[in-house]
């Protein structure tokens, strides 16, 4: 097992049980008019799962030199992630989570350093990509768990 992905197994697992215990109710309140719902995060975050699938997918073959921006309200705002049913978001993170990384579990040492370009960033490595999608994933799990309810 590769252990980013171990790491993101483990953070995804703890964080189910945590997101099961918010009420519907609260996981649409939005604490700012401005500000996303923990329900809004949530989504944004299986988006960002669904991006990195990709990348990973085609990092593992070479071909991930040009992905587009990611324009991230409006994906969340196209989606209607706050009007979603909240458990089923949980279990759709999870299992896209889940599904990732079987995926990493698989990738070659030998691809990780393959280039990843992301938008009109200068490309990266993929392990770059593995690791930020972790670190991504629990800055965004703290704003969900720290978010007034």
């Amino acid at each position: 097992m590769h252990p980013t992905a171990s790491a993101i197994r483990e953070t995804v697992e703890k964080a189910a049980t945590k997101l099961t215990a918010i009420t519907p109710e609260a996981a649409r309140e939005k604490p700012a008019p401005e500000e996303w719902c923990k329900q809004q995060i949530l989504g944004h975050l299986i988006d960002s799962a669904l991006n990195n699938h990709q990348r990973f997918v085609r990092g593992g073959y070479n071909a991930a030199i040009d992905f587009p921006p990611y324009r991230q309200e409006t994906w969340v705002e196209l989606q209607g992630y706050d009007e979603r049913d909240w458990r089923e978001l949980i279990d759709l993170w999870v299992m896209v989570n889940r599904h990732l990384c079987a995926l990493l579990d698989r990738l070659p040492l030998e691809v990780f350093d393959n280039p990843c370009g992301i938008g009109h960033e200068k490309p990266v490595r993929l392990e770059f990509v593995m690791d930020d999608y972790l670190r991504h994933l629990n800055m965004h799990l703290g704003d969900i768990f720290n978010k007034p309810a």
